[in-house]
């Protein structure tokens, strides 16, 4: 006698997509979030996608509108890469232009950050109109 198979349910195909980033450094990640307006979460978190859909992150974002942002540790790349269903991206700028957006403010923390760290301060940061920032660091040396 033969068994039947068990129903089948259909399967749902993730919809989310993965984005490879040069983002290696969890604190100035989380602070060129905040500098965008972002919430972000730490530790384990769930990013919501399509029909309830949820991958974990360790950084997450909620979003108002469309699904959530999440970061994710790739260790065979040694960076953060974006997970997020593409298909519910309702920001106001696309995907590529947050990315870049996200990345500047992350180079910036990060030059910040190194920047005091060897005991310089910040003298001037000029936000250009075209987007670019300018930035001047001095150090009295005794």
């Amino acid at each position: 006698s033969s068994v039947p198979d068990p129903p089948r349910t259909p399967a749902l195909m993730s919809h989310f997509s993965t984005v490879k980033t040069e983002l290696r450094q969890i604190e100035p990640l989380v602070q060129a979030l905040e500098d965008l307006g972002l919430t972000p979460e730490k530790g384990q978190r769930p990013v919501r996608g399509y029909r309830g859909q949820t991958v974990t992150a360790d950084l997450a974002v909620s979003m108002d509108q469309g699904g959530d942002l999440g970061f994710r540790w790739n260790a065979t790349t040694g960076a953060f890469e974006l997970v997020t269903d593409l298909d519910l991206w309702k920001q106001q700028i696309p995907v590529e232009r947050f990315l870049a957006q996200l990345t500047q403010r992350y180079a910036l923390n990060t030059v910040l950050a190194a920047s005091l760290r060897e005991g310089f301060q910040v003298a001037e940061q000029t936000n250009s109109q075209d987007g670019s920032i300018e930035l001047v660091v001095t150090r009295w040396d005794a």
